[in-house]
């Protein structure tokens, strides 16, 4: 088979054609040069749910506990004992860490962090509902009481996604809810770099000296993340192309979200690593607006559910079969609570007469479907022109924005109509592990314009079905539970699921020792010159 290869960028090619470098020799030390999926604008990761404000966060900051490669909490920042009647969980904070300022971190730190938390993140919410008190005892010791035996406050706490339970100085963390936080002073591997720092085109980070690791393998995010190399550098390249120049020439040294279509250029490179290293990978998710028109209207919403076919988008986004899975689960297939209900016309690529039938039943009237259309990032620019072809085919009015991500994660979070300035219908992608059960699942909030993820749904019953989740006694209880969730969210169309891909990875040969996870890590790999 002949590949259709693009010729390379000047520099890159210039690059190609010197003369070999010299051997590479293992060493402590040097500069990472990394190119992420999207370029970092929103820099406070407890108001931001962004994967790549998340990114930031983890190399920043810390958290109390941490995920395995199973996804099952370990201790991080602090071991954890419960108290046998379920009500009362005791965290002692291990000996050592600091604050990249100097200072200490202390329980009050860490009260304060969690409260802040609380208010964005779903699970949280859910959890503070059982809280009596969070308080310190101690300068290492803390302690979350409860008033009914919730038992997924470990998984809370150790989530990867959306918004994980970061740990911040008390000053910080007492930020208000509607501000973002001042400064990025954390207690993690690494040191943001302020002075550095141009919004949109580089984020750099620098080895965090007084860090003091774990003793345990990293393992997720958990384990001891011992830092190896001086500085990682963030460099921002939305061209796909250019990224992948950079990479085979040695100007970058890791692309976080290879482009599956130009994989065959790096499979020819027998200097370039090629692997998946988050398994689960991510979920495809279409949010509308329930707010305004016409997406107010639930038989509007079941219309546009039918007209959505996965294979197509999927096709579009990734191309390559072995990269993506159709599924109509909610909670992500692969996790323990994964149900199909109320997903065939998805699954089995949608229906469109069907759903030009039910938009005129539901008495459409033509009110146009503001569709945001972000165009700087690979894996989000495929699903808005292909839901809004679908959507237009069954008879509705579709308008197409385009912009980019950061702007439309801005965008997103207004409530205003779409005509001043708000939006009916935008997709994103989501770690399958921040999906995986109806408490951390953002999408499932449904208590408004005070508490629901974007778009904003108010559905009480879907509320106490979470609860019901929650408060389960036994795992058969849980699954039936979350079947339920599964089955009400596709009945009411809370979200979209359009399916899964895997994200691939790739570096040069300079790099050694990435490990797998739910996170990109750039602790425990070490740089060669």
């Amino acid at each position: 088979m002949t590949l259709a290869i693009r010729p390379l960028a000047p520099l890159a090619a210039l690059l190609l054609a010197s003369a070999a470098p010299a051997p590479l020799s293992a060493q402590e030390g040097g500069t990472v040069r990394a190119v992420m999926h999207s370029a970092l604008r929103i820099l406070d990761p407890i108001a931001s749910s962004g994967t790549i404000t998340r990114n930031h966060g983890y190399m920043v900051f810390d958290t109390l506990l941490g995920v395995d490669e199973n996804l099952q909490p370990k201790p991080q920042m602090a071991d954890w004992e419960v108290s046998e009647d379920g009500l009362t969980y005791s965290f002692t904070l291990r000996e050592g860490l600091l604050w990249h300022d100097g200072a200490p971190v202390t329980a009050a730190d860490c009260v304060a962090s969690l409260k802040r938390w609380a208010q964005f993140d779903a699970g949280g919410r859910v959890m503070m509902a059982y809280v009596e008190a969070i308080e310190a005892e101690g300068d290492r010791q803390f302690s979350i009481r409860l008033s009914e035996p919730l038992g997924s406050v470990p998984d809370l706490l150790a989530k990867p996604s959306s918004v994980p339970a970061f740990m911040m100085p008390q000053r910080l963390a007492e930020t208000p809810a509607g501000d973002t936080i001042a400064e990025q002073i954390g207690s993690g591997p690494f040191r943001f770099s302020d002075a550095e720092f141009q919004p949109g085109v580089q984020v750099v980070y620098e080895k965090f000296e007084d860090y003091v690791p774990r003793d345990e393998p990293p393992s997720g995010t958990a384990g001891g993340k011992v830092v190896n190399v001086d500085r990682v550098e963030w460099i921002a390249m939305p061209d796909a192309q250019t990224s992948l120049n950079a990479l085979i020439s040695g100007d970058i040294d890791y692309i976080e979200r290879a482009p599956i279509d130009l994989l065959p250029i790096l499979e020819a490179q027998e200097d370039i690593s090629i692997e998946v290293l988050e398994p689960l990978g991510m979920q495809v998710g279409g949010r509308m607006n329930f707010l305004h028109p016409p997406f107010d209207n639930v038989e509007i919403r079941r219309a546009a559910l039918m007209a959505l076919g996965q294979p197509d988008v999927l096709a579009a986004l990734i191309g390559d079969p072995r990269y993506y899975e159709v599924c109509g689960a909610i909670f992500g297939c692969g996790t323990p609570f994964a149900s199909q209900t109320g997903a065939r016309t998805l699954t089995e690529g949608g229906d469109v007469e069907a759903a030009r039938a039910a938009l005129e039943a539901a008495g459409y009237d033509g009110t146009p479907v503001v569709l945001l259309q972000p165009t700087d990032v690979a894996t989000l620019a495929a699903q808005p022109m292909v839901a809004a072809d679908a959507l237009r085919r069954a008879g509705f009015e579709v308008r197409l924005e385009p912009m980019d991500w950061q702007t439309l994660v801005s965008r997103r979070a207004s409530q205003g109509a779409p005509s001043e300035g708000g939006w009916n219908m935008f997709f994103t992608n989501a770690n399958v592990d921040s999906l995986s059960n109806p408490i951390i699942n953002m999408y499932l909030t449904a208590t408004g314009t005070e508490g629901s993820w974007f778009g904003w749904p108010t559905d009480p019953e879907l509320e106490a079905l979470r609860i019901d989740f929650a408060m389960a006694q036994s795992e058969e209880a849980r699954v039936a539970a979350a079947e339920a969730v599964q089955a009400h969210v596709m009945e009411q169309v809370i979200m979209v699921p359009l399916g899964q891909f895997k994200n691939v990875t790739a570096w040069g040969p300079a790099l050694d020792g990435l490990i797998e996870g739910p996170v990109p890590a750039f602790w425990n790999l070490t740089k060669s010159e």
